[in-house]
């Protein structure tokens, strides 16, 4: 059977907590409803789709057997029992061999005698590996190689500018080996991205808090601020009141797999209160109070 990735049919990592899962389906649930897509045999299937992922993912067992046997995951049990009932053997890494496998999955979907089958196995893909990347949000904003080590493999890695956290890719037949000839499992990196400047990421758009003294909210001026690369140059308005944002072009995130596009940087200013005044300084408040 063909394998359907229900964790890609809801838009969801394979990291998705129960109640992610549970607000994805019911926001497809409500956009691809029959009634509200009559005659749109698409809109039916896709529905059909959403409802058959939904009843895997949010079953936590199912889930778990998905997540381990992919699109056999409803004989899982009866593949645990074979390992448990199966004398060992020393041929491969899970410790059968490829006859012993190939007797099993052929009397689950059909065919000869165990003798009759030598040599013919059913192909079977090999299991899927998941594995995680953890990464600074700082090594994310170019793109970069990375050497990983997979069951003692190593597996040399692109990871394009603007990978964002919790974000999982597949890279084809690096999982597990297949059985009889079938096709290698694939390998799922979910990313770990650990936010250790003072910028706030949203999607590509980076966030950060400013500090401005009183007398230049009120009087205007020229500051200098980091962004996350370098240092721009900033003219304040005169009267910039607490919470005042601006807005950087271009001065943001990454976009991903958007060579040479970036997100903004939002900039939002909070005023300090002057402390520890002089008593000069408190006369002249003073003077300016009696004027307001």
């Amino acid at each position: 059977m063909a394998f359907i990735d229900y964790y890609k049919i809801l838009g969801v990592p394979k990291t998705a907590t129960e109640k992610d899962i549970k607000n994805a389906y019911r926001k497809l649930a409500r956009k691809h409803h029959p009634d509200l897509n009559p005659d749109d045999k698409e809109a039916e299937k896709r529905f059909k789709e959403i409802n058959e992922a939904n009843e895997v993912l949010s079953d936590p067992e199912n889930r778990k057997k998905y997540d381990t046997y992919g699109e056999h995951w409803k004989h899982g049990k009866a593949f645990e029992k074979s390992q448990r009932e199966q004398p060992p053997y020393q041929s491969n890494q899970q410790g059968y061999s490829n006859q012993d496998y190939s007797d099993f999955f052929e009397s689950m979907f059909g065919g000869g005698s165990a003798s009759s089958r030598r040599g013919h196995g059913v192909k079977f893909k090999g299991q899927d590996f998941n594995a995680e990347l953890h990464l600074d949000l700082r090594d994310v904003y170019t793109t970069q190689q990375q050497v990983l080590t997979v069951n003692n493999n190593k597996i040399r890695l692109t990871i394009p500018a603007g990978v964002e956290n919790g974000q999982v890719i597949k890279i084809k037949e690096k999982g597990a080996p297949g059985i009889h000839g079938g096709p290698n499992g694939d390998l799922y990196i979910t990313f770990v991205i650990n936010n250790h400047s003072q910028f706030k990421r949203v999607g590509n758009n980076l966030y950060k808090h400013v500090d401005l003294d009183l007398y230049t909210s009120i009087l205007g001026g020229d500051i200098t601020i980091d962004t996350f690369t370098d240092k721009v140059k900033l003219k304040i308005k005169p009267e910039t009141k607490t919470g005042t944002k601006v807005k950087l072009k271009g001065k943001g995130f990454p976009v991903y797999n958007h060579d040479g596009e970036f997100g903004d940087l939002i900039i939002t200013f909070n005023i300090k209160t002057p402390t520890d005044l002089s008593d000069k300084e408190i006369a002249l408040f003073k003077e300016l109070q009696k004027l307001r």
